[in-house]
């Protein structure tokens, strides 16, 4: 018997997020959801909601922000709050590329000016693997069924022009279906292939949602067949050689 085919649902209807919303409820006033969908929501109505932000105008550059502000060209309390979100700083110019405390390393730190009022900088939730786990927790409260949450951002890739949809926290899968022992078509034995998949669907979410005034903060995949892995999904310093190699320039 064949598979159902896999549902991809947009989101719609939900009003602009604030601080204070309760965005699970939100979503499940919008849609039905059943029990094994993946919900993934995108990381800046979760944090507009939970209060993850902050006016550029309260923000106080100092001497390493300016200074790297002088090289990009950028507003110095932006770079600031860049520099205040990061734990690890990679890469200076000509852009800020830096990891954050779950370990994601993204552009700027994954600070927002956009979607979100004049003046205003929306942040990553410090904690994205348990904001999924609470956005989990909170549907099933309302809505009585158990899906899996993944919170997506958007980030760019090495050695490719353009933005895709990246999975910062992810509840009920793992992040990795792990491919190794398993014999592909010709019966060889694979040895290194690990597929992203939480990565996977959260690019595709992310082209549902949009990137502008589409309005789909969260979409729904129904129908999903299970897998198995791992959540390793980031490098250890150790491994990461293009961490390293950063490193090594700018020493």
């Amino acid at each position: 018997m064949s598979e159902e085919p896999i549902e991809v649902i947009g989101v719609t209807g939900l009003p602009i997020i604030h601080e204070g919303d309760d965005l699970p409820a939100l979503i499940c006033s919008a849609i039905g959801l059943q029990s094994g969908d993946i919900v993934c929501v995108a990381s800046s109505v979760y944090s507009k909601a939970r209060g993850y932000t902050r006016r550029l105008a309260d923000i106080s550059p100092g001497d390493r922000a300016s200074r790297i502000a002088g090289m990009t060209g950028e507003d110095p309390r932006f770079i600031q709050a860049v520099l205040d979100e990061s734990t690890d700083i990679l890469l200076e110019y000509p852009f800020v590329l830096s990891e954050v405390p779950c370990g994601h390393i993204g552009v700027r730190a994954g600070v927002d000016q956009s979607n979100i009022e004049d003046g205003m900088l929306i942040f990553l939730p410090r904690d994205p693997m348990g904001a999924a786990q609470e956005i989990a927790d909170a549907i099933r409260s309302v809505a009585g069924v158990d899906v899996a949450v993944i919170v997506t951002d958007t980030c760019g890739r090495s050695f490719r022009r353009g933005q895709t949809g990246h999975a910062i926290g992810w509840s009920g899968i793992t992040a990795i279906r792990d491919f190794r022992g398993d014999c592909d078509l010709f019966g060889h034995i694979l040895h290194i292939t690990e597929e992203a998949v939480v990565d996977e669907i959260a690019g595709f979410a992310n082209f549902v949602m949009g990137e502008s005034h589409k309005g789909v903060p969260a979409v729904v995949f129904r129908n999903c067949p299970p897998w198995t892995g791992h959540d390793n999904i980031y490098f250890t310093k150790e491994e990461d050689v293009i961490r390293k190699r950063l490193q090594d320039t700018s020493a």
